[in-house]
């Protein structure tokens, strides 16, 4: 439809469409600087003519037409000169909000305070009275204003103006009454194309309850929706509630699945703090939602110095943890980003994704074996990284069981070969991404990680300080490929059962995102040889998890799927630990952060032992592996094929 803005040809004019929710308004900035400039010249003569005209009563003296219009002829130019530096020329007159509004406050201020400082120095004669300047001054930032918000009006209503077919809006309520669910009230309701209409806000706080939101009434406690009465207002949910503890929010999805009401939730505070995703962005509730963790604060400008403007380079890039850390590496302003990754497959998800978000120039990708020296070796070589994460391993712990030998190869020998790499090219700081796990092992991974872990310390020791050695441990990491979640996603999908190993089982859990932003937090503050452990908050009874998954399906454990608990796998312990015997505990400048540190064994020993274990991978059974890993891990705990599967748990160390 075509919506001319002045009396131009038809082949002149503004044309609006308006598909669904979006605007495109197709016009030259030409025909825009026009319209701006008619619309805003109007305005200041009129607002100018009825200041004059206030003064007077509207019964002018004689002399004063003469007057308003020598006036007009320098402060209508001075003040569509402010305007237009302060960008309101460039902007689309449809689109008005709080910002534009302070910048046409500042533009109309500026120009009354130079009016104000002509009346001063020309003692009254060459500018118009205090009154007309502050009258002015109201009445022409109310006169814009409303005009922009005509514009706004006349653009939020084009559907109606079309007289297109409107659509059956499906009535939501909307659960939290503060700042996230107004503004998903207020752009649901100004977004013509939506199909939801907010039509009942629900809220906690008993303060809030019998008034308004943007119109909409707050009625009560979302615990209301137990009522039929209530319950039938709504056809659907969204939780607007991203600050509320996981405790609420398991109880609210309680109340939801009981009323048998669609639910879904807006994005999380971190992603809406960040500007990653608009509060409209609606998505299906989570289990990270229910853990209710909270937001880590980190220190921001100390990881900015560490990675900014540097060479980094991050194996194992394609994995749920590498990825992750290449997108906040790359927002950190890296100067260049290595990725190294063995499979193809993952490289390209990483690196399409890096380049949607804009760091084709910034990235260089390797599809390479962490073993393959002569690759490696020319990587390091060619690009000189400053800083080296070191995501790279074989993480899978049943999977590892079977295959020591291959654990081994990739978890400490291609550990080792990449550290000694960063020695080798002076790295300035070297971050390997360990495992609660390697904690009292009693499974081939955590065994490989704790062997990691030893041969870094004593290579920290070697070096000096010349590179930083350290090591980062945390638990299992939500959503992460073969954790638990997807399995039992996949599992109620097919209808179930939910298969637990065993009633008691816990595990640590923390958001992928938060994990690495410690990481990289660590990594700021090392000195080189620790390990540093993530606080995870409380350990997770896996079963609750498995229930409060069934349950954001909307289902029933128990009835409409079963639970079933198969037994503890080889090398799973029933508890996670968090320090090994001997480990002593230091403070770190993060509350988020635990420091250990221990006495490193002689670098020569380890490679002693390597030297011996290499040569045995290709000839000996899994048992005898493992006997081996033992050898130089006393603390692992194997499992072998000719014993019990289940090993009983060490005790836990608070």
């Amino acid at each position: 439809m075509a919506l001319p803005l002045m009396n131009v040809s038809s082949q002149k004019s503004i044309q609006i469409d308006l598909p669904g929710s979006s605007v495109v308004v197709n016009c030259s900035p030409a025909y825009r600087l026009r319209a701006a400039f008619v619309t805003y010249t109007l305005g200041l003569l009129f607002s100018l003519w009825l200041a004059y005209g206030i003064r007077s009563d509207f019964s002018p003296p004689d002399g004063t037409r003469l007057e308003w219009l020598k006036t007009a002829l320098w402060i209508v130019p001075l003040k569509l000169m402010l305007l237009y530096f302060s960008g309101q020329f460039a902007g689309i007159l449809g689109y008005f909000s709080l910002p534009d509004l302070k910048r046409i406050q500042t533009a109309l201020g500026g120009a009354s305070l130079i009016i104000a400082a002509v009346w001063v120095v020309s003692a009254g004669r060459l500018a118009p009275s205090q009154g007309v300047i502050v009258a002015d001054f109201l009445i022409s930032l109310l006169a814009l204003s409303a005009v922009r918000l005509c514009f706004r009006r006349l653009r939020e209503l084009q559907p109606a103006l079309r007289k297109e077919p409107s659509r059956p809006k499906i009535r939501v309520g909307i659960l939290g009454a503060g700042d996230a669910g107004a503004a998903l009230a207020l752009e649901l309701g100004r977004n013509p194309g939506s199909d939801l209409e907010p039509v009942v806000f629900f809220d906690d706080n008993p303060n809030k309850w019998k008034s308004q939101v943007h119109g909409i009434p707050v009625l009560g406690a979302p615990e209301l929706l137990l009522d039929e009465k209530h319950r039938s207002s709504c056809e659907r949910v969204i939780i607007a509630m991203p600050t509320a503890p996981g405790k609420r929010v398991r109880e609210i999805i309680d109340i939801l699945n009981q009323s048998r009401v669609k639910f879904e939730t807006v994005p999380s505070l971190g992603q809406l703090a960040n500007g990653r995703v608009k509060v409209t962005q609606l998505r299906p509730v989570e289990i990270q939602d229910l853990l209710g963790r909270e937001a880590v604060q980190l220190d921001t400008p100390n990881i900015r110095a560490m990675l900014e403007k540097r060479v980094v380079l991050v194996t194992g890039a394609g994995g749920s943890i590498g990825s992750e850390l290449c997108r906040q590496i790359a927002s950190f302003g890296a100067q260049r980003l290595i990725l190294v990754e063995q499979s193809e497959v993952q490289m390209f998800q990483i690196e399409q994704e890096l380049i949607d978000l804009g760091y084709q120039g910034t990235i260089v990708p390797f599809v390479a074996d962490i073993l393959d020296f002569v690759r490696m070796d020319s990587i390091f070589e060619e690009y000189k990284p400053e800083v080296v994460f070191h995501a790279a391993a074989h993480k899978h712990v049943p999977m590892m069981e079977g295959h020591p030998d291959e654990a081994i190869k990739n978890n400490v020998f291609g550990t080792a070969q990449v550290a000694e790499l960063s020695f080798k090219h002076r790295v300035q700081r070297f971050v390997l991404i360990s495992t609660d796990k390697a904690i009292n092992p009693t499974n081939v991974m955590g065994a490989t990680k704790r062997l990691a872990e030893i041969f870094l310390q004593s290579l920290a020791a070697q070096a000096g300080g010349s590179t930083r050695f350290m090591a980062v441990r945390f638990g299992n990491v939500l959503g992460s490929s073969g954790s638990v979640i997807p399995t039992f996603k996949n599992q109620i999908a097919v209808g179930g059962p939910v298969k637990v190993t065993h009633p008691d089982v816990t595990r640590y859990f923390m958001t992928i995102p938060e994990a690495v932003g410690l990481v990289l937090q660590s990594c700021a503050q090392g000195t080189g040889g620790e390990i540093f452990v993530l606080d995870m908050g409380k350990p997770v009874k896996i079963v609750d998890l498995a229930r409060q998954l069934i349950e954001l399906s909307g289902l029933r454990p128990g009835e409409d799927i079963e639970i079933q608990f198969v037994g503890l796998r080889p090398g799973e312990k029933l508890y996670e630990e968090l320090c090994h015997v001997g480990e002593e505990f230091a403070p770190t400048l993060h509350p988020k952060i635990m420091r250990f540190v221990s006495t490193p064994l002689p670098i020569s020993q380890v490679r002693a032992y390597f030297e011996e274990l290499l040569p045995q991978l290709p000839v000996s059974t899994p048992d005898q592996i493992k006997l081996l890993l033992k050898k130089f891990v006393p603390e692992y705990q194997p499992q072998l094929r000719n014993e019990p599967s289940i090993v009983a748990p060490a005790r836990q160390v608070a």
